[in-house]
């Protein structure tokens, strides 16, 4: 008796609705930040960094740029000593700066790279500092008011850096050769010493650089949310000439902001679309990618 054949027409379709996506991406980079949840809870990195393993298969170029804020902190705290945050940026004295490449590069780098190899990815672990990929520069104290005088102060944030320039000849070299590429964001300056810098940042700059189709921000978030309190008021889309006045009407608002003007930035300088996306959901990178519906909020020009 022959066996009876089992038809899955859900499974198909999923099939049939990403091949316009596979082949329209053929070759094409695609950067993703690991962030948020991908970064702190060990099965969402794993499916995460399966998924950058299958963009690679399916013919993509994918390259990671990563983040460790809450485990640079948790570090800080077990050795004793006291984060410190002006406008969302850690203030960053050489010991802190010690711990930031400890966690960053020691740590969370080689992690993300052991899980993208254990799911057969050619991963390779690269930070600001190789071949000189991100020169930096010291950003300037930050004035805030005291509250107290009324008058204004700098706060020197030590070696917190921003981007002066970008060398991705390292990142061509290794996905031409079939490599995934796995950053940690900090920089080097003039004079060799290490700086911090935001991951988002250095996200948006080198998707910008390496003439990204898609830079992928994983966050906590649904993505951008009407209201914040309502994870079903999810806004699917918008265009970067909607954001000044999202941000008026307080819908982008606190740590929203910057990483929504570093998504306008990098469309400016010649991004097709960015995706933040929220990497607490399993697949949350394939269903943005492959379905029309998508899964969180997309940034276009």
């Amino acid at each position: 008796m022959s066996k009876k054949i089992e038809n899955d027409p859900a499974s198909a379709s999923i099939l049939v609705e990403a091949l316009p996506y596979i082949k329209r991406f053929h070759h094409k980079k695609i950067m993703i930040k690991y962030g948020g949840h991908a970064m702190i809870d060990d099965e969402a990195m794993s499916f995460t960094a399966r998924d950058t393993v299958l963009l690679k298969y399916v013919g993509m170029e994918p390259i990671v740029v990563h983040g460790g804020g809450p485990e640079i902190t948790r570090s800080m705290n077990k050795m004793g000593k006291q984060p410190k945050f002006i406008k969302g940026l850690r203030v960053t004295d050489e010991e802190t700066m010690e711990i930031v490449k400890m966690v960053l590069v020691g740590k969370i780098n080689t992690n993300i790279v052991s899980k993208i190899g254990f799911h057969g990815g050619k991963g390779v672990g690269v930070s600001g500092k190789d071949s000189e990929l991100i020169l930096a520069s010291k950003k300037a104290p930050h004035k805030i008011l005291n509250i107290v005088t009324g008058e204004e102060e700098e706060i020197d944030l030590g070696l917190v850096g921003e981007i002066s320039s970008l060398n991705t000849e390292i990142i061509e070299m290794f996905t031409d050769n079939d490599h995934i590429p796995v950053i940690s964001p900090i920089g080097i300056d003039e004079k060799g010493d290490t700086l911090n810098l935001n991951a988002d940042t250095v996200a948006g700059e080198i998707a910008s650089e390496v003439m990204a189709e898609k830079l992928i921000i994983l966050t906590d978030v649904p993505g951008l949310l009407k209201d914040p309190n309502d994870p079903n008021s999810l806004i699917k889309k918008i265009k970067i000439d909607e954001v000044d006045n999202l941000i008026e009407k307080e819908i982008i608002t606190g740590g929203m902001i910057p990483k929504i003007e570093t998504c306008v930035k990098a469309i400016e300088g010649g991004v097709k679309s960015v995706h933040i996306i929220d990497g607490r959901v399993k697949h949350s990178l394939l269903l943005e990618i492959f379905t029309t519906r998508g899964v969180g909020t997309m940034i276009t020009k």
